[in-house]
């Protein structure tokens, strides 16, 4: 599949928290890691228009995923790439592909135009939890760190009620959370 609609929630942590919701929630020891490279033009225009781009590698795969705003989530268009394409991208030289290729045409932009921004790591630790993904994250950029719930899900409803249910479980206030790259973006403003 070449898109799909994210439904998800999020919510800041601290590292308590976190590892509280860890323990009680029975999530895996391990976690897997993925590094998440940010991409824009030098005006910004992806994120004018609601939309973020980026590389992620995962188990030694490459996906590029273009994020752009829709009226149940986020519409997600991605495209595989070789290790090779990856490098090319991370050096400078973006490499045209089908399906992101096209919404970003949609959006006016050119690939020649973007650039890499910055590099965000993550450690994740993932359950199903009463049929919805939660997620929480350790995530690691330009020099600071934070923690993450993250649930989602196949509807709205679902992934409120799970979301509501694992913030009360531990008594975690709800706290309005930016999502990964403008907490990335807000960091190298810094």
């Amino acid at each position: 599949m070449t898109q799909e609609v994210e439904i998800e929630l999020k919510n800041l942590l601290t590292q308590s928290e976190m590892e509280s919701l860890h323990k009680k929630l029975k999530f895996p020891e391990k976690p897997f890691v993925q590094s998440n490279y940010y991409f824009e033009t030098p005006d910004f225009t992806l994120r004018e228009q609601g939309a973020a781009l980026r590389i992620r590698k995962k188990n030694n795969t490459y996906t590029l995923t273009l994020k752009e705003r829709h009226p149940k989530g986020l519409l997600e268009t991605h495209d595989a790439l070789t290790k090779e394409e990856a490098v090319s991208w991370l050096s400078g030289a973006p490499v045209k592909k089908v399906n992101t290729g096209k919404q970003l045409q949609s959006l006016g932009i050119i690939e020649e135009n973007l650039k890499l921004f910055g590099e965000l790591t993550t450690k994740r630790w993932e359950i199903t939890h009463s049929g919805a993904l939660v997620v929480l994250d350790h995530s690691l950029y330009n020099g600071q760190e934070d923690f993450e719930l993250e649930v989602e899900g196949s509807s709205q409803e679902q992934v409120k009620e799970v979301f509501r249910h694992v913030l009360e479980y531990e008594n975690i206030p709800h706290r309005t959370t930016p999502n990964k790259i403008a907490r990335l973006f807000s960091a190298l403003e810094q």
